[in-house]
């Protein structure tokens, strides 16, 4: 037995899970050595910290490891919902997720109220490059897929951005930072060519047999570029608010190799506050620990009049509702009156990071027989 298969790969295992209640979401920003970070954060030491992740990488508990990048502020982006005929329903799905390289999160979502925007089953996230159109490439794959019709529902402000599904186990309802969650603006950075050479071998995943102390010496070779000058770019996309967070995914939707499912309920919340008190309501919304995501997206009258949007993940249908219905009630507290408010939750997904890269957008058009000039907005 190698060492590898002699490690343990379960999240439950007192040491990977104080790496992972690190290494999900706590790494904030580019790091130089992000795997000395994760030893320091959490206690574990360095090598440690490496034969973990591999080995969890191995066996598929972590889905991915890579430095991720705040692509709202990269390219353009919206959460679609998606109109297709059930029939169809399937196929579409395994058609944004395989052939979409721009189509990230793709999930099969229904709601338990009657509502007409229940018909949107199709949930994906979308990030188009800049100058390119979200409306057109939309359109695009309805033409490719069974999909009828579709709602952009780009986002406004950010306030939480996270996994930590690890970290979130036992949380109580109600369980909340002590101050307002922070506001991320969306607005498009415009990069270099140095920059963009820096962030497309900066943001791609790592295989296992590249996690190791100098993670970037390889990723800077690729770039054509010394480390040094890898580092400093890598640090002025930071500082330009590019950059997110460096991140161990976990496989939280299937079923582990170990036998884990780490989630089994993931619930897009829905509210709708007064217009003129998004901000305030997405900040409130945001403190709460168990939101992943948190939004101020507008889905326009057949949804209610939405404006704010979350995502929470658990294993517990009760316990999710247990904690929205805290938040409803805070907000009703503070005096944030709640129009309308539901929940679309996720059944069949698949998740992989977006692609954001100008001259991939333009050789995945020639693939699909368009001209990336007439996809320009």
């Amino acid at each position: 037995m190698t060492t590898t298969e002699a490690t343990p790969v379960d999240t439950k295992d007192p040491v990977n899970a104080a790496i992972l209640a690190v290494s999900e979401d706590k790494i904030q920003g580019f790091q130089a050595d992000p795997f000395g970070e994760i030893s320091r954060l959490s206690g574990v030491e360095l090598p440690v910290v490496i034969e973990r992740i591999q080995a969890m990488l191995r066996a598929g508990t972590i889905r991915r490891v890579r430095q991720t990048m705040l692509a709202t502020n990269l390219a353009r982006g919206a959460l679609v919902a998606w109109v297709v005929p059930e029939e169809k329903l399937n196929a579409t799905f395994d058609w944004m997720f395989k052939e979409d390289p721009f189509s990230g999160h793709v999930v099969i979502r229904s709601t338990d109220q009657k509502i007409s925007a229940s018909r949107y089953r199709l949930w994906t996230t979308l990030k188009v490059p800049q100058g390119y159109s979200l409306e057109k490439h939309c359109q695009l794959l309805c033409e490719k897929t069974g999909a009828t019709t579709f709602k952009l529902l780009p986002a406004k402000r950010l306030f939480a951005l996270g996994v930590g599904h690890v970290r979130r186990r036992g949380l109580e309802p109600g369980s909340k930072a002590d101050v307002l969650a922070d506001v991320t603006d969306t607005d498009i950075v415009e990069l270099s060519e140095l920059d963009w050479r820096v962030l497309v071998p900066l943001k791609r995943e790592f295989a296992a047999d590249e996690i190791k102390p100098n993670l970037w010496q390889a990723r800077a070779t690729e770039a054509g570029v010394s480390l040094e000058e890898f580092n400093r770019v890598a640090r002025s996309l930071n500082e330009r608010k590019v950059v997110g967070r460096f991140s161990t995914f976990l496989e939280h939707v299937k079923q582990t190799q170990a036998g884990e499912q780490v989630t089994r309920y993931n619930a897009l919340f829905h509210w709708a506050v007064p217009v003129g008190r998004e901000l305030e309501a997405g900040r409130e919304v945001g403190r709460f620990h168990i939101m992943t995501h948190a939004y101020w997206r507008e889905a326009g009258e057949e949804f209610g009049n939405v404006n704010v949007m979350g995502v929470a993940h658990g294993t517990d249908k009760d316990l999710v509702l247990a904690h929205k219905k805290a938040i409803d009630e805070h907000l009703v507290s503070i005096g944030i009156p709640v129009t309308y408010t539901n929940v679309f939750w996720g059944g069949r997904s698949e998740i992989k990071p977006s692609e954001i890269a100008p001259q991939a957008y333009a050789a995945w058009c020639r693939k699909m027989g368009v001209e990336p000039d007439a996809m320009k907005e």
